[in-house]
């Protein structure tokens, strides 16, 4: 009896765990969408209704409460990613890929500054995934330019271009998820190989490690000179 006591106390202890741990995620995509993922971590912590000290035990550093608050979001980009690349019509995957990422934009607010954010090049883990990432993009980029579908010039730097549009109207317009589509309707068919009629000016020099895209962050607000 008492055995059974005291393991129901520990499950009942777990249980609260995973409460607080939840209630710290949700917070922090909250926090993270209204003030950029550089918010004080006492200010989410406050969100949550736990205390500092609780938050830094389920996440001892930023990076790490970062990537849970948006793992969901993150596994989704990189399963779209891998259906683009394994889809037979080239374009028709490019397309989705694009839809899919700025739909989680539109949905999760802080998501913009989380995607640029999740793989931080401190250790070569990290560095291995994002050049992964840029490496299956740019073959997608490749397959549906030779298809005839995505026109010429367009570089895959240009990725970085449509989520940093895509990111300024979804702050602005937070709840209007019609003005959101059309944009990136809009976008899309001005990739498509049939509707290019003049060249493109040179590509960008921007990358999504470096999108000026976290509002809060000095180190993001540095676009690359032209």
């Amino acid at each position: 009896m008492v055995e059974s006591s005291r393991i129901a106390a520990q499950d009942g202890l777990r249980a609260d765990a995973r409460r607080n741990r939840e209630r710290v995620l949700a917070a922090a995509r909250a926090v993270f969408a209204e003030h950029g993922i550089d918010a004080p971590m006492a200010t989410v912590a406050r969100r949550a209704g736990v205390g500092v000290a609780t938050l830094y035990r389920h996440f001892p550093t930023r990076d790490a409460l970062v990537r849970d608050a948006f793992a969901q979001q993150m596994d989704t980009c990189v399963r779209a990613l891998t259906e683009a690349l394994a889809a037979p019509d080239p374009w028709q995957g490019f397309q989705q890929l694009i839809e899919t990422v700025c739909a989680l934009q539109r949905e999760e607010r802080g998501f913009p500054a989380a995607f640029v954010a999740a793989f931080p090049e401190s250790t070569s883990e990290h560095a291995q995934s994002r050049q992964r990432a840029e490496r299956d993009f740019t073959t997608l980029v490749r397959r549906a330019q030779a298809s005839g579908a995505l026109r010429a010039d367009f570089h895959p730097s240009d990725l970085a271009v449509v989520l940093l549009a895509h990111c300024g109207l979804v702050a602005t317009l937070p709840g209007d998820g019609a003005a959101s589509r059309r944009l990136v309707a809009y976008l899309l068919q001005s990739f498509r190989a049939d509707t290019a009629n003049e060249p493109l000016p040179p590509p960008t020099a921007l990358a999504l490690r470096s999108l000026p895209i976290a509002a809060d962050s000095p180190q993001r607000q540095r676009a690359p000179r032209a």
